[in-house]
C-alpha cells in the first residue's frame, strides 16, 4: 500500500493515573474498555471472544457522520503492559494504543494511532481530507473518557 492511499490519524494525553492502570482499563473488553467508548459514535461492542487483551475478538459497530460502519477486530499485545493492537482484516485499519509512562510512573502519556487505507479516486482524496479531524476529535473524547474513567474508579493506591 503506498502513502498515498493511506490515513493516519494520532492523537494524545497525558493522564493522570499509572500507565498499569490505563492498560488495564483499556485491555478490559468486557468493562473498561466499553466504558471509554464516545457512544454517540460507537452505537455497540460485542466480544466475541476472550476480552482481556491478547486474543480477543470484538465487533464494533460505529456512526459517524450518518454513515454506519461494522468492524471486526482482533486484539494483539506486541509490548504487553505498552501497546494493544486493535486490526480489522476485512477493511485493512489498525489501531494502536500506546501508553508511556510519566513522572516517575505516576502519569502516563497515551497515544491511539489509526492506519487505514482509503478508497481510490475521488471518494478516497474526500476521505484522507476529512477522516483525520473527524477521527481525531473521537480519540480526544475518548482520551478525556479514559482520564475521567481512571480517576473515578481509582482504587486506593493510585
Amino acid at each position: 500500500m503506498t502513502q498515498l492511499n493511506k490515513i493516519h490519524v494520532e492523537a494524545s494525553a497525558e493522564i493522570n493515573a499509572a500507565p498499569e492502570r490505563i492498560y488495564d482499563i483499556i485491555s478490559d473488553y468486557h468493562v473498561g474498555h466499553q466504558a471509554i467508548l464516545p457512544k454517540r459514535y460507537f452505537n455497540e461492542m460485542i466480544v466475541k471472544e476472550g476480552g482481556k487483551g491478547a486474543g480477543t475478538v470484538i465487533a464494533v459497530k460505529m456512526n459517524v457522520m450518518g454513515v454506519q460502519r461494522l468492524f471486526q477486530l482482533h486484539i494483539t499485545e506486541p509490548e504487553p503492559g505498552r501497546v494493544l493492537v486493535e486490526t480489522d482484516p476485512d477493511s485493512d485499519v489498525v489501531t494502536t494504543f500506546t501508553i508511556d509512562p510519566l513522572g516517575n510512573g505516576r502519569k502516563s502519556r497515551v497515544t491511539i494511532h489509526t492506519a487505514s487505507k482509503s478508497s481510490p479516486g475521488l471518494r478516497g482524496f474526500t476521505e484522507r481530507l476529512l477522516n483525520p479531524p473527524i477521527t481525531r476529535r473521537i480519540y480526544n473524547e475518548e482520551l478525556a473518557l479514559l482520564a475521567n474513567y481512571a480517576q473515578s474508579t481509582a482504587s486506593p493506591q493510585d
